[in-house]
C-alpha cells in the first residue's frame, strides 16, 4: 500500500472491524448490530479507496464525505454495542480511538471542500 495515511488507517481499521464482527457473531451471538457495524466500518475504507480514483474534485469530495459519514455511523454502532454490554471498556476504548482518528482525518480532508466545487 502507498504512503497514504488515511488509506492505510482505513484499511487496517476495516480488518479490525471484520475481526470484531467475527467475535460478536461467534462469541456473543449478536448478529443484527454487528452486521450494521461491519457494513459501515468497512465502508470507510471502500470510500477512501474510491476517492483515490476520483474522476473530478466533486467525485473526490463525494467519496471522502461518504467515508466521513460511515465513520460517524461506525462510532454510533460501537457506542451502542458498548452501552449494551457486547463490548467491554477495553475493547471499546481501543477501537473507538481508531474510529475517532478516522473521523478527524476525514474532517481535515473534507473541511477545505465542505461545499463541492463546480466543475
Amino acid at each position: 500500500m502507498s504512503e497514504n495515511i488515511i488509506l492505510e488507517k482505513s484499511y487496517k481499521f476495516a480488518l479490525r472491524i471484520v475481526k470484531l464482527y467475527q467475535y460478536l457473531t461467534e462469541e456473543k451471538r449478536e448478529y443484527v448490530m454487528s452486521k450494521a457495524l461491519l457494513t459501515v466500518g468497512t465502508g470507510i475504507g471502500v470510500h477512501v479507496k474510491a476517492s483515490q480514483e476520483a474522476e473530478s474534485k466533486t467525485d473526490f469530495y463525494h467519496e471522502m464525505n461518504a467515508a466521513l459519514k460511515d465513520a460517524s455511523k461506525t462510532e454510533f454502532w460501537l457506542q451502542i454495542l458498548h452501552d449494551s454490554d457486547f463490548l467491554d471498556d477495553k475493547q471499546f476504548t481501543s477501537i473507538h480511538a481508531d474510529c475517532e482518528e478516522l473521523i478527524r482525518l476525514s474532517k481535515s480532508i473534507t473541511k477545505p471542500t465542505r461545499r463541492p466545487p463546480s466543475n
